[in-house]
């Protein structure tokens, strides 16, 4: 069983930025950021693989946001940059023990419990 730890969430103002990070307790393949929006589904926002660094992003986040592993490959960093009213939610860490779609919640097997983030117009 992997536990995860987010911290960093806060509320900021558009054209804001926020660092959110994630402590995994063991070792996963994948680790991944994903939001959900109240009356919205799940979505993913960005991914890496933990062995190789790959990364990957949803469409509506490129070029504003980056995900980045630390020293210790099993802390994971999203920096946030020009927020937008729209990346309103609660952000969620989560890890995978397989190579599955890298975006796709079903693809993780564990979670963290959340950080809000706020950006406001």
């Amino acid at each position: 069983q992997v536990q995860l730890v987010e911290a960093g969430g806060g509320s900021v103002q558009a054209g804001g930025t926020l660092r959110l990070s994630c402590a995994a307790s063991g070792y996963t393949y994948r680790m991944g950021w994903f939001r959900q929006a109240p009356g919205k589904e799940r979505e993913g926002v960005a991914a890496i693989s933990t062995g190789s660094g790959s990364t990957y992003y949803a469409d509506s986040v490129k070029g504003r946001f980056t995900i980045s592993q630390g020293d210790a490959k099993n802390i994971v960093y999203l920096q946030m940059n020009s927020l937008k009213p729209e990346d309103t939610a609660m952000y969620y860490c989560a890890a995978a023990r397989l190579y599955l779609s890298p975006l796709l919640p079903a693809s993780y097997n564990y979670w963290g419990q959340g950080t809000q983030v706020t950006v406001s117009s």
